[in-house]
């Protein structure tokens, strides 16, 4: 495009047309001219605009395709917006070039100062970096924008999934988990250096922040919405929590301001008394509930493990013992509570002994080879009686499937053994859980194998 002739180009009118006939750029230009002289008045009359410096030279691009012509109308105007849109329309108005008909239209009013405001911004944001690593401001008086895009440049990639996560994360003892990365960013605005974001993976935390979660104090910082429940929920079963923090009902945690993040944080909560915590604990707990114990006919002469898999039949239990000979096996009347605490007393020492020895068989084999097939996949295995997996599952699920299912024997899990896991595994007559680790429990349970890759059996 050649150049305007103008000291400020304020606005540019770009206009496309379109003519029924072959004609030349300077047929076109003295339409425009011709056709709008005396239409809006001589203070916008373009001949008289034009020697007065508010308007620049027209520039035609022209196309011709068979006997039609077609192309674009550029008017550069240093008017204000009012007059140069009055412009605009005029040059619609042009019905005809030569002795062809035309249809002019425009298709923009463009501020062509705006591209010297986005240089100014860019060069502005480069000052303000130079500034703040050579000394320290003077004032807060720091546009938003460019505020903006200095934390942003802060905001590093964490792992091998590249997570979203503040330059100290790494370094503090305590980090702060969020959904995305504007939730970073804006924690970062605020002067909190060690969140690290989710990343959107509700489905499948990454390792590395599963690794992270184990080795330092956890807050999660969770949005006001169900999202947030979702995250806590795929966090708490594959990882370790300490803390729960969440944003005001219906808001983001991108959205809050400084005072509302400190309120949150203060507010914190530790995870065994969030709201969806405790749900998860108090289903466990109806879970674990003790059941009135049901007479058992023990034989002596065969494995516990094999009588117990087997249905009660209550024709057995009823049936009275000789007197003429030693009983083989004990019989017990539930109405009866001495000799049933006899009987449960009697039960849980022949169980204790027989509980190992019964896993250490070529179902302890099938059982280590699970747990490496699963190595990395974060998923988990119920296992029968038999040794046939009876369902696999994302770890996510395994505590509503272990509480809906009967008959499971065994656990196999690509992550860790928990205190709530063995306490539901116990209440369901799990005899054994094999996992990568397992986490330091408040006691030990009596009737179960637990089996870890770093440390063995461990009980």
């Amino acid at each position: 495009m050649a150049k305007t002739y103008l000291e400020i180009v304020k606005y540019m009118v770009e206009s496309k047309f379109a003519i029924d006939g072959m004609v030349d750029k300077p047929d076109i230009i003295g339409a425009v001219f011709g056709q709008t002289e005396g239409l809006l008045g001589n203070e916008l009359d373009l001949r008289e605009l034009q020697k007065n410096g508010k308007i620049g030279r027209i520039e035609i691009e022209l196309q011709q395709n068979g006997n039609k012509t077609h192309g674009r109308l550029y008017l550069p105007a240093s008017l204000d917006r009012i007059e140069t849109c009055i412009l605009a329309a005029a040059v619609e108005a042009v019905d005809r070039v030569g002795p062809y008909e035309a249809q002019f239209s425009v298709e923009k009013v463009e501020d062509t100062r705006s591209e010297k405001r986005r240089k100014i911004l860019i060069r502005a944001k480069e000052l303000v970096k130079i500034l703040l690593t050579t000394e320290l401001p003077d004032s807060r008086e720091i546009a938003e924008l460019v505020q903006s895009d200095v934390r942003a440049a802060e905001v590093t990639a964490y792992g091998p999934e590249k997570l979203p996560a503040g330059p100290d994360v790494a370094k503090m003892e305590e980090i702060i988990i969020v959904e995305g990365r504007a939730d970073v960013l804006t924690l970062l605005r605020n002067d909190i250096t060690n969140a690290v974001a989710v990343g959107g993976a509700t489905n499948n935390i990454p390792k590395s922040l599963i690794a992270l979660c184990n080795q330092k104090e956890v807050t999660v910082f969770l949005d006001g919405d169900r999202g947030g429940d979702l995250i806590l929920r795929s966090l708490m079963n594959v990882a370790e929590i300490d803390y729960v923090a969440r944003a005001p009902d219906g808001k983001e945690v991108e959205d809050l301001t400084r005072k509302e993040i400190i309120k949150a944080m203060r507010s914190r909560s530790p995870v065994d008394m969030d709201p969806i915590a405790s749900r998860v604990q108090r289903s466990r707990s109806a879970s674990s509930q003790p059941q009135r114990p049901i007479p058992l006919q023990v034989d002596r002469g065969s494995s516990l493990q094999a009588q117990v898999a087997q249905p009660m039949q209550p024709e057995v239990a009823k049936q009275p013992l000789p007197a003429a000979k030693p009983a083989p096996s004990i019989s017990l009347d539930v109405r009866n509570d001495e000799g049933m605490k006899a009987e449960i007393q009697r039960k849980e020492e022949v169980q204790q002994p027989m509980a190992e020895p019964a896993l250490k068989s070529a179902l302890l084999s099938q059982l280590g080879s699970g747990l490496d097939e699963l190595s990395g996949s974060l998923r988990s295995r119920l296992y029968d009686p038999a040794g046939n997996i009876i369902k696999e599952m994302p770890i996510r699920e395994l505590l509503v499937e272990v509480q809906d299912t009967s008959g499971v024997y065994a656990i196999v899990l690509d992550g860790v053994i928990t205190q709530r896991l063995v306490e539901l595994a116990l209440s369901k007559g799990v005899k054994a859980i094999y996992g990568n680790r397992a986490n330091p429990f408040q006691r030990r349970e009596r009737g179960i194998i637990l089996y870890t890759k770093d440390q063995g059996t461990l009980q």
